[in-house]
């Protein structure tokens, strides 16, 4: 049960944004506002910090590797229904993708790991595939897609330069330069550094809040499946496949209920600030996230129950 602590607290400040957004408090604009500030300030110092610090040895374990096939494994599955069924466009699809496999892996994945793992570090790997991989390319087609749909032409030079254009990048590169080169932060870089990238969950949660509230609702019908589609992908198919691979490479019992655990959370919040700042499915995405939340907390307490 103290699991549910990371659920609570997300459920507690979405609510705060929704109930502040009730009350007139904070607007429409106000939401773009820290959408924003998430995304190009406080994200990337956050990440920043986390990629400077991170161990980097736990990407090459053999429980690793499952995570990491689960993930690809979902992704591919969305990409293929999408194909058969949804058609999406580049920048659509893109969001798709990361609703798929792109796990809530810092502010939930870390109370989720420490009190039903009891250990962190499970979540380390996870993180640093994301940050370090499924997100430049997750925003470099983004990038290209909004770009297309704006007539802009495409080009090799959009993408050659987008770790310099692109907040979140910079961030995930400049950290992880820091830590490959053994550097330390400096204490008087590091701790604003710290306090700024403090800011971005809380940015991300109350925002989202006020989507809830004040954001137009998603249409029903297609949207709908596929938004029930990509909850069963993430918080059903993905730990299944993580649950099998576990047992097909003979992982312990402990590594299989981790990376089974692992794989049952939810897509990020940050998903939400990448369809914001780009513009491409918000409202989509925003419940997705919510109803894959909702369901994967009674998927983590029953996997947790059973492999514990």
């Amino acid at each position: 049960m103290p699991a549910l602590t990371g659920y609570l607290t997300i459920g507690l400040l979405i609510g705060l944004g929704w109930w502040l957004a009730r009350i007139g408090w904070l607007t429409l604009e106000q939401r773009r506002l820290m959408s924003s500030l998430a995304f190009n300030v406080a994200s990337p110092a956050l990440l920043c910090s986390m990629m400077a610090t991170a161990d980097l040895g736990h990407v090459f374990a053999r429980s690793v590797l499952v995570s990491y096939a689960a993930i690809v494994v979902a992704g591919l599955v969305y990409l293929a229904v999408s194909r058969l069924w949804f058609r999406h466009d580049l920048a659509d699809g893109a969001i798709g993708t990361l609703l798929a496999c792109y796990t809530n892996a810092g502010n939930l994945g870390l109370p989720v790991a420490a009190y039903a793992l009891g250990d962190v570090t499970w979540m380390a790997p996870i993180l640093l595939i994301q940050v370090g991989l499924l997100q430049p390319l997750a925003l470099a087609l983004l990038d290209f897609g909004t770009a297309a749909r704006r007539g802009q032409p495409a080009s090799g030079w959009r993408l050659v330069t987008l770790p310099v254009r692109n907040p979140l990048t910079v961030g995930v590169l400049t950290g992880l330069a820091v830590n490959l080169l053994g550097w330390t932060i400096p204490i008087p870089l590091a701790d604003p550094l710290g306090l700024v990238g403090n800011m971005a969950v809380p940015l991300m949660l109350v925002a989202f809040g006020v989507s809830l509230r004040l954001d137009p609702k998603p249409a029903g019908g297609t949207d709908r499946v596929e938004s029930w589609s990509l909850v069963a992908i993430k918080t059903v198919l993905q730990p299944a496949v993580a649950f099998g691979l576990a047992l097909a490479v003979g992982l312990d019992p402990a590594a299989r209920q981790a990376v089974t655990v692992v794989a049952c959370l939810p897509p990020a919040q940050n998903i939400f600030i990448m369809a914001s700042r780009y513009d491409v499915r918000l409202a989509f995405s925003r419940d997705t996230i919510f109803r894959a939340t909702a369901v994967s907390a009674v998927v983590i307490l029953a996997v947790s129950a059973a492999l514990g």
